[in-house]
């Protein structure tokens, strides 16, 4: 639960120093599709968090096989999801860095679940290929 409200804490800490240095800016339709693409996505990222409870860690470690709510449709929602905020971010702020990030965010999310999924098949094994055979990325 403490690294749930770590995970809000920084959330709203971001939303306040974004907000105001952007928000004074002409609302295109590319800035408003980034909005909500944005603040979509991190409502999923917390949904996803959320719903990881105690088996989620920064280190890729099988404690638990998480495999309800997004976690039914999608093996890592918060990596998908979290490439989605960068896309929307990009979209709201034009910064080049933005983009840059986005670059090299999606190889390393990648990396990262296919360790995850290496960890998580040696630790539950016929279990988890079911789970993975029924899911999305």
């Amino acid at each position: 639960m403490k690294a749930n409200i770590l995970s809000l804490v920084i959330l709203l800490a971001a939303l306040l120093f974004l907000g105001p240095r952007y928000l004074h800016q002409p609302w295109t339709s590319l800035r408003v599709a980034g909005a909500v693409i944005s603040l979509s996505s991190l409502g999923l990222i917390l949904v996803a968090r959320f719903q990881l409870g105690r088996a989620f860690s920064i280190r890729a470690k099988a404690t638990r096989l998480v495999t309800t709510g997004l976690y039914s449709r999608i093996r890592n929602p918060i990596y998908i999801v979290g490439c989605f905020f960068f896309l929307g971010l990009a979209m709201f702020i034009p910064a080049w860095w933005l983009v840059l990030l986005l670059i090299i965010v999606i190889p390393m999310q990648i990396i990262r679940a296919r360790r995850e999924a290496a960890i998580l098949e040696a630790t539950f094994g016929e279990e988890y290929r079911r789970y993975r055979e029924q899911t999305w990325f």
